[in-house]
């Protein structure tokens, strides 16, 4: 919710997982969040990041990198070499 201002005055604003789309629960102990950093060609940070959610419902089912490389490869952040 948001005041006259504009503010955000929520005291719980839920996550979403973002491989699944599920809500993280606020008892979801499991869950983590990982902030990726972009770069510029010459290795220096950029400023910008990218936050990705995981819930710990895919961290207990062991998919939890390839959902990572999923991500990742979607915001073109890795590629696949085969």
């Amino acid at each position: 919710m948001q005041n006259d201002e504009k503010k955000i005055v929520d005291l719980y604003i839920p996550r979403k997982c973002s491989a699944t789309n599920r809500l993280i629960t606020a008892k979801d102990a499991a869950s983590v969040q990982i902030d990726v950093a972009e770069v510029d060609e010459n290795g220096k940070i950029t400023g910008k990041n990218k936050t990705l959610a995981l819930a710990g419902f895919m961290r207990s089912r062991g998919e939890a990198d390839a959902c990572l490389n999923r991500l990742l490869a979607d915001f073109d952040l890795i590629s696949f070499r085969r």
